[in-house]
């Protein structure tokens, strides 16, 4: 799965500098095709249950979902884009948020505690633990911090298939749900937004957002569970503040 998700997380240090004032998220959604296709890999969700795009770009009150269109990124936006590839029978997936030009001190507030609670969801990850653990660190580090979970969507085991079991909720009390084994493979996805964590889904059937209107933000990072701890697959070079905190090992 090594080779799946490092080809996500290279496609995602590029949109990073891609997104920028005036670029559509079409023109994202092609970039990402186009790249995936020639990895050898194919777009895991273009064409899942009728998803018609090979990223999903949720933008400000967008939680996850939002399918990429000729709509431009703004000054001042911030992004959610995920990518999921299949590459030899196995699954990569991966969500990073990111800024647009200059943002709000409350939407930069939003992005760092997001990426932080999935590095301290990330860092439950050993063989023992159980799934709630990862989820009550992120619960507690986002609510500590005046922001909410969101409820409806939640982390999910990955392999030969791009949603598996375990279910990883982003909350809960720890010390529940199944034991984490070596060789098991997490998608771990904290959703925060800055307002209530009710969200709804646009006519469109796919795109979530918050009720309240409140800014969301999403980071996602596929993890193995080895007897070393957490390896995370899809860590990305410009990931450099994550690996130097230390809370989570570089992938190998």
């Amino acid at each position: 799965m090594r080779a799946a998700n490092q080809i996500v997380a290279g496609v995602l240090q590029e949109l990073q500098t891609m997104a920028a004032p005036g670029v559509a998220t079409a023109d994202l959604d092609a970039a990402v095709e186009a790249r995936v296709l020639a990895a050898g890999a194919t777009p895991a969700f273009k064409g899942y249950r009728g998803y018609p795009a090979s990223l999903c770009a949720s933008i400000n009150d967008e939680v996850v979902h939002g399918i990429p269109s000729p709509r431009e990124l703004v000054q001042g936006d911030i992004v959610s884009l995920d990518v999921g590839v299949l590459l030899e029978g196995f699954y990569g997936d991966s969500a990073l948020t990111v800024a647009v030009g200059e943002i709000s001190d409350e939407a930069e507030t939003l992005l760092r505690v997001t990426e932080e609670a999935l590095e301290l969801g990330i860092a439950e990850v050993r063989v023992g633990s159980r799934v709630s653990d990862i989820g009550h660190a992120v619960q507690r580090h986002v609510e500590a911090q005046g922001l909410s979970v969101v409820r409806e969507f939640v982390g999910h085991g990955i392999g030969s298939k791009l949603h598996e079991e375990p279910q990883i909720p982003n909350y809960g009390e720890p010390g529940r749900g199944p034991r984490l084994a070596e060789g098991m493979v997490l998608a771990i996805e904290p959703m925060v937004n800055v307002g209530k964590p009710a969200v709804r889904v646009l006519d469109d059937g796919w795109t979530a957002v918050t009720r309240d209107g409140s800014l969301s933000a999403h980071f996602e990072h596929t993890v193995a569970v080895t007897a070393d701890g957490p390896e995370v697959l899809t860590r990305r070079s410009s990931d450099v503040s994550a690996v130097a905190a230390g809370s989570a090992a570089p992938a190998s």
